[in-house]
C-alpha cells in the first residue's frame, strides 16, 4: 500500500505539527511511514532551505527554480523510492505551495509553474493535500516573522492564502480543508477522519479515530 498526503498552509497555519502529528499515529498503527518536508529533505534540500528561508534578497524566478532543484531532488531521493516500496509518504509543504507562494503570491505565471512543476515531480501528484487554512494576521502572529516569507507585506500573505483556497475549491475530492483556529486536537481529529477513509478504501482498517 502506498498512499502519498501533503500538507499546505500560509505561516503559523500548524501544518508541521499536524504532519507529524499524523505521522506519529500511523507509526502507532503499525503503518510504515516517512515524513519529510519542503524545501529540504535531503541534503542538496536542506542547503537550498537555508538560502530560500534565509536572510537577502532572490529574485522571484530564482526563487522559483530553486525550490523546483530541491523538489525533484527529494522526488528522487526520498518520495518515489519511499512509494515504491509500499510506504505511506507524509511532505510538509509540496507543489502547491509553489503556485501559491510564488504564482499567487509573486506574480509569476501559472502556466510556467505548472510546468516545472511537472518536471520536478514527474508527474507525481498527492492522494490528499490537507489545507491548513487560517486568517493572514492570526497566522502570522504566531511567527517570529524571522525568515524572507514571513516578513513579507499582508497583502502577498493575503494572495498565498486565496490561491490555496482557490486550488482546493476546483479539487475537493483530493483536498481537505481544516480551520487551523480550531483547538489543535480538534484539527488532528478532522484530519485522522480523513486519512481513515482514505485507508479504508485502500483496504486498510486502522482502528478507532482519535
Amino acid at each position: 500500500m502506498s498512499l502519498f498526503i501533503t500538507f499546505e498552509g500560509g505561516e503559523g497555519s500548524g501544518k508541521s505539527t499536524q504532519a507529524k502529528a499524523l505521522y506519529r499515529r500511523l507509526l502507532s498503527i503499525g503503518i510504515s511511514c516517512v515524513l519529510t518536508h519542503e524545501p529540504g529533505g535531503t541534503p542538496l534540500g536542506n542547503r537550498l532551505r537555508r538560502l530560500l528561508r534565509g536572510e537577502g534578497e532572490i529574485d522571484p524566478q530564482t526563487e522559483l527554480f530553486l525550490f523546483a532543484a530541491s523538489r525533484a531532488q527529494l522526488v528522487r531521493e526520498v518520495i518515489r523510492p519511499s512509494l515504491e516500496r509500499g510506504a505511506l509518504v507524509i511532505s510538509d509543504r509540496f507543489f502547491h505551495s509553489t503556485i501559491a507562494y510564488q504564482g499567487y503570491g509573486r506574480g509569476l505565471d501559472l502556466t510556467i509553474i505548472e510546468e516545472l512543476n511537472r518536471i520536478a515531480t514527474e508527474g507525481l501528484c498527492p492522494d490528499l493535500v490537507v489545507l491548513l487554512d487560517i486568517p493572514v494576521e492570526e497566522g502570522l502572529a504566531r511567527k517570529r516573522l524571522r525568515d524572507r516569507f514571513e516578513k513579507e507585506e499582508l497583502a502577498f500573505h493575503q494572495r498565498v492564502r486565496e490561491g490555496y483556497l482557490e486550488m482546493a475549491g476546483s479539487d475537493p475530492k483530493r483536498w481537505l480543508v481544516v480551520d487551523a483556529a480550531l483547538p489543535r486536537q480538534q484539527v488532528t481529529r478532522l484530519i485522522w477522519e480523513r486519512v481513515t477513509n482514505l485507508l479504508s478504501e485502500r483496504g486498510l482498517t486502522p482502528g478507532a479515530a482519535l
